[in-house]
């Protein structure tokens, strides 16, 4: 980042996307926050007051002397970007130097700021070197009032009176209630994507909410989404070879600058009802890009139930030179090179991050429903006990080990559910969906339409439903007035005896993986249907071999775990009661 506040050149100017940045409280919120991540700031504080149209941003970044607080109001100046060059290679949050002179356009501006100077010997930062001085600006960005004041290191904006001048302009905005939700909404992305930030809001003089930080977006998503759980959620990131112009990169200043980051909400136990939680970061910017946005909901196909969307923030950070974020004022839209490639690597990673091996396999699958398990259980005894230590380490994910440990099957519970041992307590998974899940990849894999020796007549089908089969790849031929032969079927229900029913049911419409998970449902073990242990241990070792084995084709969930830990605190193992009694 380049230092001091400078006018950027006129045709700088001319190639910078032109429209309004300024237009609401949460516009005001955004570009005074992201002006503090790019200082460099740990803790931010956000105060609003929505009656009196005022917004105050304090932070401990690196700050501002003098010179550049009587150059930071004025029109496309910025320390950010210098040329024409710099355009392609934006590696901060703002750059076009146009926040700070909207704001004293429109509203009564003044930044108090002191700066953190290097050290003499330039090993580290002097606290005291700086001196803070605060300026008040009038509507031109010139700096009109001048003043010491004595400051930590940082810089305090103060916002007050927007849109004052323009009447009209406040009056065609929405209510304060939902402007407020725009600025707690703006803050969430800002904190998700820079985690090691801790944000203090207030409201009218009263706090209203705080976000602590984090190592990670994990920690910071269950401050933000209240019903979710940090055993909830699954995070991977990976270091990708960048591309160029389709094939991988072998440039020197590519390598090791691409990185991706997934955080999803294990598919079982966390959903939305609308897709409001699908969101991309790029180089720690929220923005709207569709074909990624696209690929996460495919990633997750078939492992949801029925019109349930699911919790992924997905986080890349690329070379700048791969990024145009000069398309849209706010930057909430950007070119970025290679979205086919990106797709894929997005598709790849959700998928290893759904799959059951020692760097996603939690402690417990359904750690809440447990706890609940276990106090029904607690209730209907004498006794209850007090929650212990052991109870709250049950919440958190197991120490992980190499590999994934195998699950040795026990017995068979009401010809329904598998009990199956594991090295971490015991798991008991519900044989239909298991089976259901194994054949749905199976088909998914190997999707193959075979010939029938005997061909089967269906009676009574609409002209829709005669498209829907042969759209499936089956072979459908008239035979007579509203009687038609079918003559291929999908290979896995072609030796049932419910054939016929199979293909109706086939005919009502979908596209295939739902064709797909119907065959897989149909044909899957039926509950009440007697197991050997043998036949169940085979059952679990191709469930463990699935992509995505923690939900049916249908979303059902299919595993319920109970941990050692959660087996010690229920039956007392933690009581030191003494030798005298067998412990």
């Amino acid at each position: 980042m380049q230092s001091g506040i400078e006018p950027l050149p006129v045709e700088v100017v001319h190639l910078i996307a032109a429209g309004e940045v300024i237009d609401s409280l949460a516009a005001v919120v955004r570009e005074l926050a992201e002006n503090a991540l790019d200082a460099g700031a740990t803790r931010i504080t956000i105060a609003l007051w929505p009656d009196q149209w005022r917004v105050r941003v304090a932070d401990n970044g690196t700050g501002m002397g003098l010179q550049d607080l009587q150059q930071a109001a004025s029109p496309h100046s910025t320390s950010k970007i210098r040329d024409r060059a710099d355009l392609w290679h934006i590696t901060s949050l703002g750059f076009r130097g146009e926040a700070l002179y909207s704001l004293a356009q429109l509203a009564e501006l003044t930044i108090a700021s002191r700066p953190i100077a290097p050290a003499a010997n330039g090993s580290a930062m002097d606290l005291e070197a700086g001196e803070g001085w605060l300026v008040t600006y009038n509507s031109l960005g010139e700096a009109v009032q001048t003043r010491p004041v004595a400051i930590a290191p940082g810089t305090i904006v103060t916002v007050e009176q927007l849109f004052a001048n323009l009447p009209a302009r406040r009056q065609g905005l929405p209510s304060f209630t939902q402007q407020l939700k725009a600025v707690q909404a703006t803050i969430h992305q800002l904190a998700l994507g820079h985690p090691h930030v801790t944000w203090q809001v207030q409201q009218n003089e009263r706090d209203w909410f705080t976000l602590f930080p984090g190592a990670t977006a994990r920690e910071i998503l269950p401050q933000v989404l209240r019903d979710v759980q940090v055993h909830d959620l699954r995070e991977l990131e990976v270091d990708v070879q960048p591309v160029e112009n389709g094939s991988l990169s072998t440039s020197d200043s590519f390598l090791h600058s691409c990185s991706l980051y997934v955080l999803l909400g294990l598919p079982d136990r966390c959903h939305r009802h609308r897709a409001d939680w699908i969101r991309v970061a790029l180089n720690g910017r929220f923005v709207h890009l569709p074909e990624l946005e696209q690929a996460i909901l495919t990633g997750f196909r078939r492992t949801l139930p029925r019109d349930r969307y699911p919790v992924c923030i997905v986080q890349l950070r690329v070379p700048p030179e791969q990024v145009d974020w000069n398309r849209h004022p706010a930057k909430s839209e950007v070119y970025l090179h290679n979205l086919k490639f990106w797709c894929e690597q997005i598709l790849a990673a959700i998928a290893q991050t759904l799959q059951l091996n020692s760097n996603t396999l939690p402690e417990s699958f359904h750690a809440n429903r447990l706890g609940q398990l276990l106090k029904t259980a607690e209730t209907a005894g004498d006794y209850s006990v007090a929650q212990s230590e052991s109870e709250t380490e049950a919440k958190e994910p197991i120490h992980q080990s190499s590999g994934l440990k195998s699950l040795k099957a026990i017995a068979q519970v009401h010809q329904t559910y598998i009990l199956a041992e594991h090295a971490e307590g015991i798991w008991l998974l519900e044989q239909h969906i298991v089976h259901e899940r194994v054949l749905y990849e199976q088909l998914v894999d190997r999707w193959q339409i075979v010939p029938l020796p005997t061909p089967i007549i269906l009676n009574q089908l609409t002209p829709a439903q005669v498209e829907q089969l042969q759209r499936l790849g089956l072979e459908v031929e008239a035979f007579g007035e509203q009687t038609w032969v079918v003559r291929s079927v999908p290979e896995m229900v072609a030796h049932r005896q419910d054939c016929a029913e199979a293909l109706l049911e086939l005919s009502l419409g979908g596209d295939l993986p739902t064709a797909q998970a119907a065959i897989a449902c149909r044909s899957a073990i039926r509950n009440g249907t007697p197991l050997t242990l043998s036949e169940m241990q085979t059952l679990l070792d191709q469930w463990q071999q699935t992509r995505n084995p923690r939900t049916c084709p249908h979303g059902r969930p299919i595993c319920l775990t109970l941990s050692e830990s959660s087996l010690s605190r229920f039956f007392r193992r933690h009581w030191m009661i003494g030798k005298s009694h067998g412990l």
